[in-house]
């Protein structure tokens, strides 16, 4: 099978998608925007064949990279796994008739209003939402639902340019910030109340072969915007307890009103004073290297899990379930330079057996913000056979690696 994959390079976990094709037979050629000289030896040994563009986002360009190739060979499937690049990879597909992910499905995971609408008519629970391209449409959502509301961008990932706003005064300082009025659009939601989580899939023609749950520790929202706060990410190796039945079978349903086929999912959820509602899905892997931690959990390769699905038709692996595993961000004193960090060699002693890995920016290293992510800085990975206490281990490495900036 000839597969082209959609920039290998960045960021740096692409590389494995690459990896884990190549490994079980298939012929991988690259789009992406690096010159090919920079792209590294190993890598390369896993390209058959690689096209620059200028950005992969460049409907056009991705289309006459992709004409470039089939103009030598056959190519079965074209693939993205960064949430940026998964429209633009759809609309090439339906050019190109290459199988896979729909333009509809790639939009309806893209577009949260769109999301939503679709989903509340397939009775899947949502928070009340609408698409505002002006302060009158948001002023109305915000009269109708009541503060606090979320606004965000519509096609977003994550917490990026997500806001909680809890009065009139506030929201027009938001509206104003996002350019509506000035020809922007954005996402406004009601503010749910409760415990942040996300199930995680592969799923072949719709049915689900992989199924992940993680919880935040807090939630997204707050964790990006509190300096303070190490923020943890944590699956569970207790998927399939009955406490989370509800959420699966809310997860499949909206697998089918999406009509999401062959393909890496990344739902969230809240559970909360209102039950149990679906806050957004991503039709991609998840963010932050989860695949990383899925792996460390349940003594397998996800990556080559998902090349086998698309490769092959199945995965030849089941999930162990032996570890739950987490990671947790270290966050920086003040943004500036990093200068030092204190704790590393304290936990290491006293929880090295359970650590997977870990990264200290070296001093002298120019700081990231808060926003920019649970890996933008410092970071820590572990695993424990019991939930609880990989927590308790995660809560003590939080309180005692302190990291300090200049």
């Amino acid at each position: 099978m000839h597969v082209v994959l959609v920039e290998p390079a960045f960021p740096r976990n692409q590389r494995d998608f690459a990896r884990a094709l190549a490994t079980v037979g298939a012929r991988v050629t690259g789009i992406g925007e690096s010159p090919v000289d920079a792209l590294d030896d190993e890598l390369k040994s896993w390209l058959h064949g690689y096209e620059r563009v200028r950005s992969v986002v460049d409907e056009d360009a991705l289309t006459d990279a992709v004409r470039r190739v089939q103009d030598r060979e056959w190519v079965d499937r074209l693939e993205a796994t960064v949430e940026a690049h998964i429209l633009a990879a759809a609309h090439v597909r339906e050019r190109t008739t290459i199988p896979g992910t729909s333009v509809r499905t790639a939009w309806l995971c893209r577009d949260k209003p769109s999301m939503k609408e679709t989903l509340s008519a397939a009775g899947v629970p949502t928070a009340q939402s609408v698409g505002a391209s002006s302060s009158d449409d948001a002023r109305a959502f915000a009269d109708r639902v009541g503060f606090p509301i979320i606004v965000k961008p519509r096609t977003g990932a994550g917490a990026a340019g997500t806001y909680r706003v809890d009065d009139l005064a506030g929201l027009e300082a938001v509206l104003e910030r996002c350019g509506v009025d000035h020809g922007e659009s954005v996402a406004i939601e009601e503010f749910v109340e409760g415990h942040e989580a996300f199930w995680d899939t592969l799923t072949a023609g719709g049915q689900v072969v992989h199924e992940f749950i993680a919880h935040y520790y807090p939630g997204v929202l707050e964790a990006m915007r509190t300096r303070w706060i190490s923020p943890q990410i944590v699956t569970t190796n207790q998927a399939e307890a009955d406490r989370y039945g509800q959420v699966k079978d809310m997860g499949r349903r909206v697998l089918q009103a999406l009509d999401i086929g062959t393909s890496a999912t990344h739902m969230e959820w809240f559970f909360g004073p209102k039950g149990l509602k679906f806050s957004e899905i991503a039709c991609r892997p998840p963010g932050v290297s989860m695949w990383d931690l899925y792996s460390a959990a349940n003594d397998l390769d996800m990556y080559r899990e998902w090349a086998q699905l698309l490769v092959h038709g199945q995965t030849e692996a089941r999930a162990s379930r032996r570890f739950s595993a987490g990671m947790i961000a270290f966050r920086p004193s003040q943004d500036g330079t990093i200068s030092h960090c204190d704790g590393i060699d304290d936990i290491k002693r006293d929880h090295g057996e359970h650590i997977i890995d870990l990264y200290v920016p070296p001093p002298g290293t120019p700081t990231q913000p808060v926003e920019a992510g649970y890996m933008a800085n410092g970071w820590l990975r572990a695993r424990h056979p019991d939930f609880d206490t990989l927590r308790s281990i995660l809560d003590d490495i939080g309180e005692r690696v302190q990291l300090y900036a200049t």
